[in-house]
């Protein structure tokens, strides 16, 4: 990111980033760090949602897109919403 993140803010963002990789990891490579950034292109996205909301919902929907539109996957909506909870769990657990 172009900007210094306030500590708080840096952690979720340090955590979305393992989340990614190694819960949402749609083609699967989580099981080795050969591919450790292959997911950060979408992580200042990722965050810039769970810091605009609340709710799971536009990180899910946002997870969907890349995962069909970016890579060819088929949809997997349950999947993006649990990963989108835990993210905004993570977000509150920090007091964001």
């Amino acid at each position: 990111m172009g900007q210094k993140l306030p500590p708080d803010q840096l952690e979720l963002y340090k955590r979305i980033d393992e989340v990614l990789f190694y819960k949402w990891d749609p083609i699967g490579i989580s099981d080795g760090d050969w591919a450790r950034d292959e997911y950060q292109s979408y992580l200042p996205r990722v965050f810039a949602h769970a810091m605009e909301s609340d709710s799971p919902e536009p990180i899910a929907k946002y997870l969907g897109v890349v995962s069909t539109e970016s890579m060819g996957l088929s949809t997997a909506p349950e999947h993006d919403l649990n990963i989108a909870k835990m993210i905004i769990e993570i977000k509150n657990g920090l007091g964001l």
